[in-house]
């Protein structure tokens, strides 16, 4: 039995994975129970819907799943605030980055534990989650909360979770900055601010769909729109050069994993 599902922290990717269970009818929301002092519109929105928002702590021991959608640098201490309220058998399911499966499970009082990577697009059921469990029933019930909000990947080493951290956790915002360079390059060639914004978004958002729906390689849909000697070639001489995007990208991951580490203490 999964729930009732207990969320610890319900800000900003908390808030994204109760908008996605509200929009794929995942849980209903008497069957969650959300603790934030400061909760997202979703968690407003699921408490009106029948949820329990900051309930009682005598209640917390109903919970059979605990999600920690609590920000790295506090989980900590959340767990010592709430780990007296919870029943034995409790599931914990983390989200916080960098922090391993061990001390999650040594502060939660022994109980087993799953680790997520989601990202936010899991508010519209087209989230990616990087998962780790050394025992089966937690990656088991990882999978029943995440996979109603878009692609799961099983990682079998844990020390694979902070690639995943820097590859998908932080990799939508790695598009959203190539996005507003774009949009900035578009107004630097001389484009209006309305039709810049509109062509780099519409661009990226339509070749991202395509990537999702064919079964080709990124490599091979570049060389598709990459005729010899054209203007396409031109550009791609530059982001793809040695201090181009390949180098940028692998500088970014590396600097985002060791973080991610040191997140972990």
């Amino acid at each position: 039995m999964i729930t009732p599902i207990l969320m610890l922290g319900a800000g900003r990717m908390g808030g994204a994975i109760l908008e996605g269970w509200r929009r794929a009818n995942a849980f209903a929301p008497v069957e969650l129970m959300i603790c934030d002092p400061d909760p997202s519109p979703p968690a407003l929105a699921a408490a009106l819907n029948g949820a329990r928002l900051n309930p009682p702590q005598a209640e917390l021991a109903e919970a059979r799943t605990v999600v920690l959608a609590v920000k790295p640098q506090v989980w900590a201490e959340t767990a010592a605030e709430y780990v007296p309220w919870l029943r034995a058998d409790a599931v914990v399911v983390s989200i916080a980055a960098g922090v391993r499966a061990g001390a999650l499970a040594k502060e939660f009082g022994g109980r087993c534990v799953a680790r997520v990577m989601p990202t936010t697009a899991a508010a519209i059921g087209q989230g990616t989650a990087s998962l780790y469990a050394d025992d089966p029933a937690a990656l088991a019930r990882a999978h029943a909360l995440f996979e109603p909000l878009g692609a799961v990947v099983d990682l079998t080493d844990e020390d694979q979770m902070h690639a995943a951290t820097a590859v998908s956790g932080s990799g939508p915002a790695y598009l959203y900055a190539f996005v507003e360079a774009l949009e900035g390059a578009a107004l630097a060639a001389g484009l209006p601010r309305k039709e810049a914004a509109r062509l780099a978004r519409s661009t990226i958002t339509g070749a991202a769909a395509l990537l999702a729906q064919s079964d080709a390689e990124p490599v091979d849909l570049r060389r598709q729109v990459t005729s010899p000697g054209g203007t396409t070639e031109a550009a791609l001489n530059i982001l793809l050069s040695n201090t181009g995007l390949p180098p940028l990208l692998r500088e970014a991951v590396t600097v985002a994993v060791r973080r991610s580490k040191e997140l972990g203490g």
